[in-house]
C-alpha cells in the first residue's frame, strides 16, 4: 500500500480497524459469556468479561485518533497529534490494570486453592476458549499491521488488547482442561506467567507514547535518509545543524545548511525551499521542515560547533546580522 496513501487516509484507515475489534469484541465477549453460564466455568465468564472491556478499550482508540486528525486551530497551531499519545498511555495504563487483575487472581488461587469452581466444566468452554484463542490472535497480528503501518502506538496498544485476551483465553484453556483432567492448579500457574508478559506489552507502549510527548528525534536510520537527501539538493554546501522531533505521529524537522556567501536573497531561498519539499514529499509523516541558511564563510566545517557559532555572532553584534543572509521556510 503506498505509503503517502496509507498517511492521508490515515483515520479512515483506523477507524475501519477499530470498528472490526469492536464487532470481533462484542461477538466473542456474548459467546464466551454463554458458553460460560452454561459450561458450569468462571474462567470461561471471567474471559468473557475481559472480552467485553476490550470494546471500551477501542472506543478510547477511536477518540484519541480522531481528536489527534483535527487540522490546527488558534490554540493549537502545531495540531493535536499528541492527543494520540495521551490514548496510548490509557490504553496502556488499562492493560497494566488488566495483567495485575489476572496476576492477583492466579496467585490467590495457588494460595487459597479451590479445585471446586473449576471441576465441572463442560467441553461448551473449553471449544470456546480454542476460537478466542484463534479469533483474537488473528485479530493481534490483523491489528499490529496496520498500527505498524500507520505508526499508530494507539493501535498498537489495541492490537496487544487483543494480544492479552488471546493470553488470557490460553489461561482458561489451561485451567478448564487441568479441572477436567484433575489439575486446577494449571491455571492459576497461567494466569501468573500471563501477567508478567502483559505487564511489559503495557510499559512498551507506554514508554513508546512518552517518548513522542517529550519530542524524542527520529532513529539514526531515518536521520541518516534525511541527511542524504538534503545533501543532494543543489547549492547545499554542508549540513550544519539537523534536528528531528516526534510528535505524536508526525515529525517535525529542523535544517541549517551552508551554502555561497554570493547568492542572492532570492537565490538562497530557492534553495531552502528545495530542502523544505523535499523533506516532506519524501517523507509523509513529516509534518513540517523548517529550513536555515547560512553564510559558508561564517562557518568551520571541520570542527562545527553551533555553540561556537552563536557566540561569534554576538561578538559581532549587529554586522553580523547584516552579513548574514538568514533563510527561513
Amino acid at each position: 500500500m503506498n505509503k503517502l496513501h496509507v498517511t492521508s487516509n490515515r483515520e479512515n484507515i483506523a477507524m475501519r480497524i477499530s470498528w472490526y475489534s469492536i464487532a470481533v469484541n462484542v461477538f466473542l465477549s456474548l459467546g464466551k459469556f454463554v458458553a460460560g453460564i452454561f459450561g458450569h466455568s468462571a474462567a470461561m465468564v471471567s474471559d468473557a468479561i475481559h472480552s467485553a472491556s476490550d470494546v471500551f478499550a477501542t472506543f478510547i482508540v477511536m477518540a484519541g485518533i480522531k481528536v489527534s486528525g483535527r487540522a490546527s486551530d488558534e490554540d493549537h497551531q502545531y495540531g493535536h497529534e499528541r492527543l494520540e499519545c495521551v490514548a496510548s498511555i490509557l490504553l496502556a495504563v488499562i492493560l497494566g490494570l488488566t495483567g495485575l487483575g489476572i496476576g492477583y487472581s492466579g496467585i490467590d488461587k495457588i494460595l487459597n486453592q479451590d479445585a471446586s469452581s473449576l471441576a465441572v466444566p463442560t467441553f461448551l468452554p473449553l471449544a470456546a476458549a480454542v476460537v478466542s484463542i484463534l479469533v483474537k490472535e488473528a485479530m493481534y497480528w490483523y491489528t499490529r499491521h496496520y498500527a505498524l503501518l500507520l505508526e499508530s502506538d494507539a493501535l498498537m496498544a489495541d492490537a496487544w488488547h487483543h494480544r492479552s485476551d488471546s493470553l488470557s483465553s490460553i489461561g482458561s484453556f489451561i485451567g478448564i482442561l487441568g479441572a477436567r483432567l484433575g489439575f486446577p492448579v494449571l491455571d492459576p500457574i497461567a494466569s501468573v506467567v500471563i501477567c508478567l508478559m502483559i505487564l511489559q506489552a503495557g510499559y512498551e507502549i507506554f514508554k513508546g507514547a512518552i517518548d513522542k510527548m517529550v519530542d524524542k528525534a527520529c532513529s539514526k536510520e531515518e536521520e541518516d535518509a534525511m541527511r542524504a537527501k538534503v545533501e543532494s539538493i543543489p547549492g547545499v554546501y554542508h549540513i550544519d545543524l539537523l534536528h528531528t522531533r516526534q510528535f505524536g505521529n508526525r515529525i517535525f524537522v529542523d535544517v541549517e545548511v551552508s551554502a555561497d556567501d554570493s547568492l542572492t536573497l532570492l537565490q538562497s531561498h530557492q534553495i531552502a525551499e528545495s530542502i523544505h519539499h523535499s523533506i516532506e514529499q519524501d517523507f509523509p509523516n513529516v509534518k513540517h521542515c523548517m529550513v536555515h541558511i547560512n553564510p559558508i564563510s561564517e562557518v568551520s566545517h571541520e570542527c562545527f560547533n553551533p555553540g561556537i557559532l552563536r557566540t561569534k555572532n554576538q561578538e559581532h553584534g549587529n554586522q553580523s546580522v547584516r552579513t548574514k543572509q538568514k533563510i527561513v521556510i
